[in-house]
């Protein structure tokens, strides 16, 4: 999360707002999020994976990793689902690709 954080400006200049959950009880997320600016949300459950179609480790009982680039009228424009670390949204990446997409509806003349 700190890469989003690193970003979190060019993030907001380009019309995004992040958001962060876990499975994490309130304390252990207060750690965690003690250094960004941007909301996590603590305690999900397995329902609330279930909303968001989140693969759950019932070995270990959590939520594994679900990333969602989100339009101002709710269309997912982007989602990465991993049951690992690896396969997540590099934070770099997406906000160049967010910037490339800004920039292609601005030239089509689209808000």
């Amino acid at each position: 999360m700190a890469g989003y954080e690193e970003r979190r400006e060019a993030f907001l200049a380009e019309g995004v707002s992040i958001i962060a959950g876990t499975v994490d009880t309130q304390d252990q997320t207060a750690d965690v999020a003690r250094d960004l600016a941007f909301p996590v949300a603590y305690g999900m459950t397995r329902a609330d994976g279930d909303a968001l179609g989140s693969w759950w480790d019932d070995r270990r009982d959590h939520i594994q990793p679900s990333e969602f680039v989100i339009s101002k009228g709710g269309k997912v424009m982007m989602s990465t689902y991993s049951n690992s670390p690896i396969g997540r949204m590099d934070p770099a990446e997406a906000l160049t690709l967010i910037q490339y997409l800004n920039a292609q509806r601005a030239q089509a003349g689209k808000p």
